[in-house]
């Protein structure tokens, strides 16, 4: 069965790091389309960063320069390295796997960026 686990979540302060992990169970990462979500309180989901499967990425506008995804094939991970935090970063972190036409979310894990 496919699942996906994210990792990683925490508390930190502003101008910290955290690294978030995306474990898949039950489909091979290596050739699939992956997105980081994020959902913050009373507002929209909002795209965080995608990978292709040949490695490229692209980011949001707010994440861009701190944030950094990539893949790792072999443990079937992705991650999402957050540099240089910010308190608007606070959300839950969602790891989406999209091998069309499917789609495949996982359950979450919260960051919260405070002094």
């Amino acid at each position: 069965q496919v699942q996906l686990v994210e990792s990683g979540g925490g508390l930190v302060q502003p101008g910290g790091s955290l690294r978030l992990s995306c474990a898949a169970s039950g489909m091979n990462l290596s050739d699939v389309f992956m997105r980081w979500y994020r959902h913050a309180p009373g507002k929209q989901r909002e795209f965080v960063a995608s990978i292709l499967a040949s490695g490229f990425a692209v980011y949001t506008d707010s994440v861009q320069g701190r944030f950094s995804v990539s893949r790792d094939n072999a443990k079937n991970t992705i991650y999402l390295q957050m540099n240089d935090l910010k308190p608007e970063d606070t959300a839950v972190y969602y790891c989406n796997a999209h091998p069309r036409p499917l789609d495949y979310w996982g359950q979450g894990t919260q960051v919260t960026v405070s002094s």
